[in-house]
């Protein structure tokens, strides 16, 4: 089986912050940006991200700075450094107790969006910003109790932790890896179409949670026989995709298809086909529809399809 490299990078990675973790309990330090009018502030309301641009298919993040951003932090959500982005300390603030933050904000600052809808459409840089933002933000406003003792917690380091105010026990962001694998067997592909999937159209890779004490790879051999009872051979890394939406990381495989007959876990799969080249280079033809083009997914798919062109 041939190694299938990466062809570029996916989406939401290539962030152009330095997270400067050595500033992050520098209290003093923090407090004068937060002050500095020329500091920006990456604003998350209810999981979505400030863009203008979506409208004309341009997109372009929204960074505060100034009164604008006061406004927004007077919303009284928690917030977190981020890093330095050209010399400016940069922060992620929720705002998602406003009802509507949007009059909070000058006139023509766009609208809060969801960051998978335009990603694929956002400068990369712009794309790991906001998610990096969105996925920390996420986290802060649902750990704010310890998993030990139940008491209240409150932020460390800048927001970057969490520490318990009854057993100081210290929490930090959880990121929960996922393998994702594209299985091919003598110039086929497996796809399977989920339950969960909304376009009721689209096949994509299998991928899966991985489990304590599982290896990478491990854990894909299980996962493909979990859901398809494909025994896998090789398994070879690709690359990996920060995914905040909630908290994952997806790592990417491909991997060797040893066995033919697909046996599908009704539980976690509607179907599963092996698909060749030909139908994945015109699916709509073939009556099917790919992942969403700032998935590892379709990477996955595109790089192994662009092997043999």
């Amino acid at each position: 089986m041939l190694s299938v490299p990466a062809s570029r990078p996916n989406a939401y990675t290539g962030s152009p912050i330095d997270r400067a973790g050595s500033r992050r309990d520098d209290a003093d330090w923090i407090a004068q940006a937060i002050a500095d009018p020329e500091t920006l502030f990456a604003p998350v309301w209810r999981s979505r991200s400030l863009m203008k641009g979506v409208e004309d298919g341009h997109p372009e993040a929204v960074l505060l700075t100034g009164a604008a951003a006061e406004a927004v932090r007077m919303a009284g959500g928690p917030w977190a450094f981020l890093g330095m982005w050209e010399q400016r300390p940069v922060f992620a603030v929720d705002c998602s107790a406003a009802e509507d933050p949007l009059p909070l904000l000058p006139d023509g600052m766009g609208g809060f969006i969801d960051l998978r809808q335009v990603a694929g459409l956002l400068p990369a840089g712009e794309a790991s910003v906001l998610a990096h933002a969105r996925g920390l933000m996420h986290w802060r406003t649902r750990h704010r109790f310890c998993g030990v003792c139940g008491h209240e917690c409150v932020p460390r380091s800048a927001g970057n932790a969490m520490q318990c105010t009854n057993c100081n026990a210290q929490h930090f962001p959880r990121t929960d890896p996922a393998v994702i694998m594209l299985v091919v067997r003598e110039g086929r592909c497996l796809l399977g179409h989920s339950h969960r999937f909304p376009n009721v159209a689209m096949y994509s890779t299998l991928a899966g949670f991985v489990e304590p004490g599982e290896s990478l790879e491990e854990a894909v051999r299980r996962e493909v026989m979990e859901e398809a009872a494909i025994e896998v051979g090789d398994v070879l890394y690709h690359s990996s995709q920060p995914w905040p939406f909630p908290s994952s990381i997806m790592l990417g495989f491909h991997a060797e298809g040893l066995s033919d007959e697909i046996r599908i876990d009704p539980e976690e799969l509607k179907d599963a086909r092996w698909f060749t080249r030909d139908q994945l280079r015109d699916p709509a033809a073939h009556g099917f529809s790919l992942p969403r083009v700032d998935s590892i997914a379709r990477r996955l798919i595109e790089d192994w399809l662009e092997q043999d062109a």
